[in-house]
Parts: structure tokens; C-alpha cells; sequence
């Protein structure tokens, strides 16, 4: 068995290469010949697929195929402004008998914080927003132009960078068609996207390192080894020309985004769960930490979603502390409120590790909690179907109250893998 070809037709944009490769290792476990990890405590539930960008290009598929050979207790995948991966990846899970949940993520506006910044840095009252729990690609008629108004906006926002960035970028300019969309499977291209397609274009146009080199040290302004290094090198091109201070930054507008409670609307139309995505506990925004769950209960958030990773691994001591504290007051307001907190690594960069580590200081102590949160997930998602869904009448009205409807779903979830 051809481990290196079969990854690679894992993550072609190719959707029968991917199943072909995915039933071909699936024989492999089977039979024995291929060894897989044990199942552990270990998931990730925030893992961002080819189609909205992953730092490793892992197709859906390969998502699901990771999970497995690596003893994931549960994996789930999140996509920006799409639900393009989700029959894919559930269709994966159940092949493969994982947990796994699916959601999507976007920018929604935030009409009570509108001149705080939240958690998307430069962008007050714009915040980064999920839906978690969705069991299908296929969206109900009567949200059908809210998803695609979702998408045409991120769309419009992403091309619009392009034309603010390009006039800086000379002979390294983009074309959005010819050098944008082919590094797509299906034309949902992100800022990150932009990076990379800057990044290759750069290679071609200048095919001596030195004066690449060159050219990015003067754009960017910044020091040959901040640009040798592709991870870093993109990093800066995201940094230094689409944020804050960049040609390509766009102040916040409202109309740009839905309103929290639209996207809320569309989330549990579309059966699925609304939930809170935390980045760090440093801005206005998010400072109160009980304040801000109360403000997205209200608009009906379920859950709590944690990029734990970034809030306790610094080199910096004082930085670590200070992230570790605000990571654990926010678990300490979730739990107050009896609600369940989701954990991943994102991948949406290369570099991001493919999942936490449970065992460190800063996490060990929460490693049940979020083991939890999984499951809960992961049960909604096996139940919904058969409308027993968390937020479906038959669970408020089995367990109106949300600790005892948590320790069911928990139950549930570590339990069962349908």
C-alpha cells in the first residue's frame, strides 16, 4: 500500500480521488496491515478544511483519516462562511466510526460592542462567530439567501483586498481567477489564500532568492529572516498589508456582516448549535468574561469555543500568565452557566499543531471539561437527526435544566459512536 500516494489523493481537490484513497485505507485498518493509535482523550474540534483554508491543505477527509490513525477521541471541522465540507466529513466519520461534529465560522456584528473590538483585532463590533452541530451540506430553502449572502460578502471582501494590495505589489500583483481561485476546490478564498498566492506568485516572478528576497524586504519593510521562512514570510504579508495599518485593511462596516442574532437565526433554522468563538481575554470586548457569555446567551449561544493553544504557549512567562489567567476565567463563566466548552488548534496556518496537549499545566486541569464538550457536541450531532438535537423540544422539555441536559448529552457522546 502507497502510504505517501494514497495521502496525497487524500487531499486532491478531486472528491472520488479523496473517497477512493479514504476506503482504501479504511481496507488497509481492516485488514491489519495498517496500525492505528489507540483511542485517547485527545480531539480537535476546530479543524478548518481546504475549503477555507488549512495550513496543511488536509481535504476533509484526510481530517477524518487523522482522527483515526492518530486515537482521536472525537474530531470536528470548521469552515469559514461555508458548509461545502460537511457531507463529506460526516459521510468520512461514519465510514471510519469516529465522532465527528462539523460547523462553520464567520464574522457577525455585534450591535452592543460596536465601538469595542471583540476578538477580530482592528474590527470593533465585528466578532467571530460559529455554528456548531450542522448534519448536512444542504441548507433549508428558507435560509438558502442568508448562507449565500454570507458567502458573496466574504467573497467580495476577499477580492476587494486584492485590489487594495495589488497596487504596492508591482509585477507580484494578482490575478484574483489565475492566481486565486485554482488554490480553491470550490472559489471560497480567504485573506490566507491571498498570502499564499503572493507568496507563489513571488517565486515566479522572481526566481533568484536573493531578489525575492529583496522585493519582500522593501515591501514589507522588514528583515531578510522574517521573509525566508514561507510560514513567516506569509505571516508578514498578512500582517504588514491586510491588517490594521495595511493598504489592504477595511474598517469594520456593519452592513459588511450579519447581525449576531441573523446568524444565530440561521444557525438552529439549519439545526445546529450557535456558539461563542474566544480569542484571548485582552480586548474591551472580551474583558468581562461573564458579561460577554450573558450578552451571547441572550442572542441564544449554546456553546463556547477555545483555541487553547494560543492562550498559554508563550516563552514569556508573564505573557503565559496572564494568558492562563484570562483562559481560566472564561472556563470558570462558562461553567457558572452551565455551558459546554469546544477546544481545537484551528490549522488554519501552517505551523498550528493538529491538537492540543491535554497534559500540559495550563490544560490538564480543564482536559475532562473539554472532553465533555466533545461529546455533547459529538452527541447533538448523532441525535439532531432523529430530532433529539440538544436544543430540540425533546431535550428542553426532558432536561429544561442545562447541567442535567449536559450530563445526558456528555453521556451520550463518550459512550456512543454511530
Amino acid at each position: 500500500m502507497n502510504l505517501e500516494k494514497l495521502g496525497n489523493d487524500l487531499n486532491a481537490f478531486n472528491p472520488q480521488l479523496r473517497r477512493n484513497a479514504l476506503t482504501m485505507l479504511k481496507s488497509g485498518v481492516d485488514s491489519g496491515e495498517l496500525r492505528i493509535a489507540g483511542t485517547s482523550k485527545i480531539h480537535n474540534l476546530h479543524c478548518h478544511t481546504f475549503y477555507s483554508y488549512n495550513g496543511y491543505n488536509f481535504s476533509p477527509s484526510y481530517i477524518a483519516w487523522l482522527a483515526l490513525k492518530s486515537g482521536w477521541f472525537a474530531a470536528g471541522i470548521v469552515d469559514f462562511d461555508v458548509l461545502d465540507a460537511v457531507n463529506e466529513f460526516l459521510d468520512a466519520a461514519k465510514l471510519l466510526k469516529i465522532r465527528g461534529v462539523c460547523g462553520i465560522e464567520t464574522r457577525a456584528f455585534v450591535k452592543e460592542l460596536a465601538d469595542k473590538e471583540i476578538n477580530s483585532p482592528g474590527e470593533p463590533g465585528a466578532a467571530y462567530h460559529m455554528g456548531v452541530g450542522f448534519t448536512t451540506s444542504d441548507i433549508p430553502e428558507s435560509q438558502r439567501q442568508f448562507a449565500a449572502e454570507i458567502k458573496d460578502k466574504a467573497a467580495t471582501r476577499t477580492r476587494h483586498i486584492v485590489e487594495l494590495v495589488n497596487p504596492i505589489m508591482g509585477a507580484v500583483a494578482l490575478d484574483f481567477d489565475a492566481d486565486v481561485d485554482s488554490l480553491t476546490p470550490a472559489g471560497n478564498a480567504t485573506e490566507r489564500h491571498l498570502c499564499l498566492a503572493y507568496r507563489l506568485k513571488a517565486e515566479k516572478v522572481f526566481p533568484d532568492s536573493a531578489e525575492r528576497s529583496s522585493f519582500w524586504c522593501g515591501i514589507l519593510d522588514c528583515p531578510p529572516e522574517l521573509v525566508d521562512d514561507p510560514v513567516v514570510l506569509e505571516a508578514q504579508i498578512r500582517a504588514k498589508t491586510m491588517k490594521k495599518g495595511g493598504p489592504g485593511y477595511v474598517k469594520a462596516d456593519p452592513a459588511a456582516f450579519p447581525a449576531l442574532e441573523e446568524m444565530n437565526a440561521f444557525t438552529i433554522a439549519c439545526g445546529a448549535l450557535p456558539t461563542i468563538a474566544w480569542l484571548n481575554g485582552d480586548s474591551p470586548g472580551e474583558s468581562d468574561p461573564g458579561a460577554l457569555l450573558d450578552l451571547h446567551i441572550k442572542y441564544g449561544a449554546v456553546l463556547l469555543n477555545i483555541i487553547p493553544d494560543r492562550n498559554w504557549n508563550f516563552k514569556d512567562s508573564e505573557l503565559r500568565e496572564k494568558r492562563v489567567n484570562e483562559l481560566n476565567r472564561i472556563i470558570a463563566a462558562a461553567k457558572e452557566r452551565a455551558m459546554p466548552i469546544i477546544v481545537g488548534t484551528e490549522m488554519n496556518a501552517p505551523g498550528l499543531k493538529l491538537a492540543d496537549d491535554f497534559e500540559c499545566a495550563a490544560l490538564k486541569p480543564h482536559a475532562e471539561t473539554f472532553v465533555d464538550g466533545a461529546a455533547i457536541a459529538y452527541a447533538h450531532t448523532a441525535l439532531q437527526p432523529s430530532g433529539r438535537g440538544y436544543l430540540s423540544e425533546w431535550a428542553c422539555r426532558t432536561y429544561p435544566d442545562l447541567a442535567s441536559r449536559n450530563q445526558f448529552f456528555a453521556e451520550y457522546g463518550r459512550r456512543a459512536v454511530n
